[in-house]
């Protein structure tokens, strides 16, 4: 029997746009290949009003982290603004909490700096963007950087590489919870010349 899956991205001031819009796009186009919906794709941010994402785009979230569904999938974007949100202690203990109860965690590009300091990435393969490669060691020592992957796949966490590469993550994600065949069709919807490779 399907199941809907509530999947919150997380926003906040100068996130990367595509970190965001691309998983968006790829899981709401992915929800009109069954019924009921795969997933009820959602954004959320610490609080009410516009939040200003890479290059000026103003962007309001469905939900602050007060009012936010419990989400089954998390995603957190990257962008420069993760340098000022890694310091963020809210932020970074909701995703923890969050983090515990979800089915699935998911950082694109430097994102996986927020993982990072919420001590989800300790021991893991990870990636994260190119730029950001030495300051994700530093955060999670023990973790082991794959600069060479799109995306890593440890199972409950997986993190994608800069910018772009979070289509593909989220691509390979429809791919594990609704199949090939779901996936192969968002990407042809989306005309992403997707290959299914890490």
């Amino acid at each position: 029997m399907s199941v809907t899956r509530n999947l919150a991205i997380v926003l906040f001031d100068d996130a990367e746009v595509l970190d965001f819009c691309g998983p968006f796009e790829v899981f709401s186009v992915a929800s009109h290949q069954s019924d009921p919906p795969a997933f009820d794709v959602f954004t959320v941010a610490e609080k009410p009003g516009p939040v200003i994402a890479r290059n000026g785009l103003s962007v309001n979230a469905d939900h602050t982290l007060d009012t936010c569904p419990k989400p089954d999938l998390l995603l957190v974007p990257g962008g420069l603004g993760t340098r000022t949100e890694m310091n963020n202690a809210l932020l970074i203990d909701w995703i923890k909490q969050t983090a515990d109860a979800a089915e699935l965690v998911l950082s694109v590009c430097t994102g996986a700096l927020l993982l990072g300091k919420a001590g989800l990435l300790d021991g893991l393969d990870v990636t994260t963007h190119h730029v950001a490669y030495d300051l994700l060691r530093e955060i999670v020592p023990s973790g082991t950087i794959h600069e060479d992957r799109r995306f890593v796949d440890n199972g409950k966490i997986i993190t994608s590489a800069g910018i772009a590469a979070g289509i593909d993550m989220s691509l390979h994600v429809v791919e594990r919870l609704l199949g090939e065949e779901a996936a192969a069709a968002t990407a042809r919807q989306m005309e992403y010349p997707w290959k299914q490779s890490v």
